[in-house]
């Protein structure tokens, strides 16, 4: 007999695992995503990527606001009787007694190497605090964030080069691979799943805009830790004559100066331990992202200014 699973996941990042899913024959009896989102201007109604691809995949999903107290919501699920729930990223607190309708529990996957950075931001956390490495924990799904145990890690190595778009999209794929293994042992019990160390826990706040602000003061290493782990949004960013410049992509240079300093023409600045920062994207506010050399042609900011005073 064949097994019931949901799903229950929203953005980018839970996609390739629902098509993962789907691809290798487990039959998902319905979806969860959340609702569809107005855009800022209210012109438009954005569905979520799950919900794009349910619709593309032809099945059944499912839009609530919210779980909590929603009795019609849970007559539905109760009388689905599902053998697993797998959650990416959904983006609701899932109540206990929904918790308790799965015969072999609501499977997570988490963004990261648990008990490591629990909670909603892990991969700029991760990338803002210059860790060298990351992965995906399968875990379960109990009251408290994040803490349930765990079956299964995979490990992947942080690159200079990755950033939140990078490292998202090589978990992702990596789950996508490595659901289906766990997923049939988990449905065969032939699984273990083990408690977290409590106490080596760190936690993943969500990311605020104001966090973006560079302080040049801090090393170039933070500062491209921040640049990284913010791309694209809400990004890194300075003021220059009450405008907002973002920077997109940078990496580390060779010259040094007063902490803020430009040191020359082509957007190196200057940090707090004697190193610098070559900017090599960037976005004035209102204005389309630049590479560097198109960015100088047009740009005040020159040699010699010092952006702590701007």
């Amino acid at each position: 007999m064949s097994k019931k699973v949901v799903f229950m996941g929203t953005p980018f990042f839970a996609v390739p695992i629902l098509k993962s899913l789907y691809q290798n024959g487990y039959p998902i009896s319905v979806v969860y995503t959340q609702p569809p989102q107005k855009s800022q201007r209210g012109q438009r109604i954005n569905k979520s990527p799950i919900q794009g691809i349910s619709e593309t995949l032809n099945i059944n999903y499912r839009t609530p606001v919210s779980l909590k107290d929603n009795n019609e919501e849970y007559e539905y699920f109760k009388k689905l009787n599902p053998d697993v729930v797998i959650v990416v990223a959904y983006g609701q607190i899932i109540p206990k007694k929904f918790l308790d309708l799965s015969k072999k529990g609501f499977i997570n996957i988490h963004a990261s190497l648990l008990p490591r950075w629990r909670g909603a931001a892990p991969i700029q956390r991760s990338l803002m605090n210059l860790d060298k490495e990351t992965g995906i924990s399968i875990m379960k799904i109990n009251e408290k964030l994040d803490t349930g145990p765990v079956c299964n890690s995979y490990k992947i190595k942080i690159t200079n080069y990755d950033n939140t778009e990078t490292i998202s999209e090589k978990l992702s794929l990596l789950a996508a691979d490595k659901i289906v293994s766990n997923l049939d042992d988990i449905l065969e019990n032939k699984i273990e799943f083990k408690d977290q160390i409590h106490k080596e826990a760190t936690y993943a706040s969500k990311i605020e805009k104001s966090e973006g602000k560079i302080d040049w003061n801090e090393t170039a290493e933070r500062i491209i830790g921040k640049i990284n782990g913010l791309y694209q949004n809400p990004g890194a960013f300075f003021i220059f004559k009450g405008e907002r410049y973002k920077i997109l992509k940078a990496e580390i240079g060779s010259n040094i100066g007063k902490s803020g300093e430009v040191l020359d023409d082509y957007l190196e600045i200057s940090c707090g331990n004697q190193k610098s920062i070559k900017v090599l994207e960037i976005q004035r506010q209102g204005k389309k992202v630049q590479k560097i050399n198109e960015f100088v042609l047009g740009s005040q900011i020159k040699k010699g200014f010092n952006l702590n005073n701007a």
